[in-house]
């Protein structure tokens, strides 16, 4: 269903395990910023109705998941750190073309947000099904179903805007761009990305 080109290594689960506060701090911050993508999508094209009605929604529900994130940092006693880059979303970013097409600039948009959401789901269900923390299972299973439906939504946003072949073809070229972007990144034991 995500069609991600690279899959993630599964023994990224034993790095992520000896570096438990790092990861939840980056995750807590990678969930704010959705938030704020979902609130600059409203602020951008608030002649879009349905996407101000699914991006409203999906605020509220990334803003959710910050507040458990949080919950997971204070439960074990650590705080929300400094916030740090996150060179995955910044170099697919850059694939958002500009100009002014602006129907083809939102779905480039839409299609990079779902494709940051596919990563999550990818890495969380990682998580889920090797973490030895039940606590943490239970709770990126949950994050995994949650980012899969963000996934469906930001390609069906993109179709109710652009025609479904056009936007299946860019998809695709994302994935590729996506998959060399995973490959060529540097792997840090303290991101989710």
């Amino acid at each position: 269903m995500l069609k991600l080109q690279l899959p993630t290594d599964p023994r990224w689960v034993n790095i992520v395990e000896m570096n438990i506060e790092d990861i939840l701090v980056d995750h807590a911050y990678c969930e704010q910023k959705a938030a704020t993508s979902g609130i600059s999508l409203i602020v951008k094209y608030p002649d879009k109705t349905k996407l101000v009605e699914e991006m409203t929604a999906l605020v509220a529900e990334e803003w959710g998941h910050f507040e458990r994130v949080m919950d997971e940092l204070k439960k074990r006693g650590f705080g929300l750190g400094r916030n740090r880059p996150d060179e995955y979303v910044v170099k697919l970013s850059q694939h958002i073309r500009k100009g002014n097409l602006r129907e083809r600039q939102l779905m480039d948009h839409l299609l990079v947000n779902a494709l940051i959401e596919a990563r999550s789901c990818e890495r969380f269900k990682l998580l889920w099904q090797n973490l030895q923390d039940e606590g943490l299972k239970k709770f990126y299973y949950e994050l995994m179903v949650s980012e899969a439906a963000h996934y469906v939504s930001f390609v069906k946003l993109a179709k109710e805007y652009m025609p479904k072949e056009v936007v299946d073809a860019r998809l695709k070229e994302l994935l590729e761009i996506e998959a060399d972007i995973i490959a060529n990144l540097e792997h840090r034991p303290d991101r989710v990305h």
